[in-house]
């Protein structure tokens, strides 16, 4: 009588996620950004203090827009609530500059929910239309309000970052808390994409529809998202009136909702990273093009249009395709 033999194969169709390349590299970015900040001069410190700025304000958006699938262009109304709140409370009012940033951005964490309430049950290009319209309103009340913000003149005289007697007097030493709380930001961020809320907030960007017949509450995870990205908003422009001393209707202005569109998407929409590479990106760009002179702006507005053409997902996504994760 035969006997049988089975032989086991081992299972050729698992995979095992390689190293983390990309993770490394953009830490090792990050890191050599910091490191680079605190040895050079002034005036790249304020460049950089900039990036990290606008970093954390596209990190709001970026849960709004590219984990909610939702869009806004007004988000510059709540760094404007930041900005002249924290710069009123400061500077009027000798509230301490920690407390000032906390408080405005419970404020304007409920001006969103308030205003967000009717606004999120529009879709598509109405909701686009109504929150720029938020941002219009809010930037002409900024010029025209002049008892509460100065208008044109600006307002001045905000303290640098601190609580008690102790204070960010320097740049370098304003950099250090912005980097800190950028940092807590994205942390912050990161574990929201990957909770049962984040995920649920990937489903309705995917199909309103679809996530709603599973049970999820729309309408509520919307304004929720809202808020978050509100939230955000309204820290960066406090730390831009507190790191630059000085603020005017201009800054909160269509520019800076050009600038944070151009960054998010630029950096690569939906991810964690993107907002900070997008950031980094586009404020350092016109400084490293600034031996072209004349040609300044149109070789940076075509470097720009060529990364959007050949890396439509972005400088992430870019790096994805040349860094794949490995399977052996």
């Amino acid at each position: 009588m035969k006997s049988s033999l089975t032989m086991t194969l081992p299972d050729t169709t698992s995979t095992r996620s390689g190293l983390p390349w990309r993770q490394i590299l953009l830490g090792v970015l990050a890191v050599a950004i910091v490191v680079y900040s605190f040895t050079a001069n002034g005036y790249v410190v304020t460049v950089i203090g900039f990036a990290a700025i606008y970093a954390l304000f596209c990190t709001g958006l970026n849960f709004f827009m590219g984990f909610t699938g939702q869009a806004s262009f007004g988000q510059n109304a709540f760094a404007a609530l930041g900005g002249y709140g924290s710069a009123i409370l400061t500077a009027d009012y000798s509230v301490e500059p920690a407390v000032a940033l906390v408080l405005t951005m419970g404020f304007s964490g409920l001006v969103a929910l308030i205003v967000g309430y009717p606004t999120l049950r529009l879709r598509g290009h109405y909701l686009a239309m109504a929150t720029f319209a938020l941002g219009l309103i809010t930037y002409e009340i900024s010029i025209n309000w002049t008892d509460l913000t100065q208008g044109y003149m600006g307002y001045s005289g905000i303290p640098p970052l601190g609580i008690g007697p102790y204070y960010a007097d320097s740049p370098k030493a304003q950099l250090a808390v912005i980097f800190v709380l950028l940092a807590l930001g994205v942390i912050a961020a990161a574990r929201l994409k990957n909770s049962r809320f984040g995920r649920a907030c990937r489903a309705i960007a995917g199909s309103e529809l679809a996530a709603g017949a599973l049970g999820i509450p729309v309408a509520r995870y919307k304004l929720i998202s809202f808020v978050i990205a509100a939230v955000y908003a309204s820290a960066a422009g406090s730390l831009f009136a507190h790191f630059v001393g000085f603020i005017s209707p201009e800054v909160f202005g269509t520019a800076m909702v050009v600038q944070s569109f151009t960054m998010l998407y630029l950096g690569g929409i939906g991810t964690i990273a993107g907002p900070l590479i997008g950031a980094v990106v586009v404020s350092m760009l016109p400084e490293v093009m600034r031996g072209l002179k004349d040609f300044q702006t149109v070789g940076y507005l075509l470097l720009l249009l060529a990364i959007l053409i050949y890396a439509p997902r972005g400088l992430h996504g870019l790096l994805e395709r040349i860094l794949p994760d490995r399977e052996g």
